[in-house]
């Protein structure tokens, strides 16, 4: 995940998981089906599961009742605290998409919800290619991330979040990397994937990337 953003995440670690709960009304279109959107992560997650950006441990916790073993990478200290508070049976580890610990278990799925976009398109690429070695035939990356359809649809949000006087979201949308459809699709579909997609609110898109043979 990109580091440059640690700043950022310590400093929401105490809020997140109100501002999920649609306390913001910057945020409350973007966290619509929160529950909803993890919950359809977990149940297309299969065998051991390596989560990047583990956050307060919303989507850990499902992926734990549902059976499956979990690795948690997180690189804001702040939120792995929280993160500790909430589940202290799990050891969630220091790292990013980019950059993580040696792992001790095979994995069968890789997953994420609202972390992907902190990477250039480019740091996708490489994310990604690393995933290839983590990941045998037929396993699978299932994440949960705001995307756009196009870049004219992306400022069309900007421009009515602008409208609305909603200055952190904007701020936030012009900050970060958010990608396209088309751009998530070529980078798996690159790397020998294939993926599919399924919008979950007007900002957040479900993918399902199955590594091929």
């Amino acid at each position: 995940m990109g580091r440059e953003f640690i700043e950022i995440f310590d400093g929401w670690a105490e809020d997140y998981d109100q501002t999920v709960a649609g306390i913001d009304p910057e945020y409350r279109e973007v966290f619509r089906n929160y529950d909803e959107i993890l919950q359809e992560v977990t149940m297309q997650s299969k065998g051991n599961v390596l989560e990047f950006g583990v956050g307060t441990g919303n989507l850990t916790k499902k992926l734990l009742q549902a059976g499956h073993d979990v690795i948690g990478i997180e690189p804001s200290q702040a939120m792995r605290k929280i993160f500790e508070k909430k589940i202290p049976e799990t050891i969630v580890l220091d790292g990013d998409f980019l950059q993580y610990p040696e792992l001790n278990i095979p994995i069968q799925t890789i997953v994420s919800t609202y972390a992907f976009h902190h990477l250039t398109d480019a740091e996708k690429e490489v994310a990604v290619k690393k995933f290839t070695t983590l990941l045998e035939k037929n396993d699978r990356v299932v994440f949960a991330d705001t995307m756009f359809e196009s870049v004219a649809a992306k400022q069309k949000v900007i421009d009515e979040a602008e409208r609305n006087g909603y200055t952190t979201l904007v701020e936030d949308l012009k900050r970060e990397y958010y990608p396209t459809t088309d751009t998530i699709e070529k980078i798996f579909k690159d790397k020998n994937f294939s993926i599919t997609f399924k919008q979950m609110n007007d900002f957040v898109w479900l993918i399902i990337a199955i590594k091929n043979g």
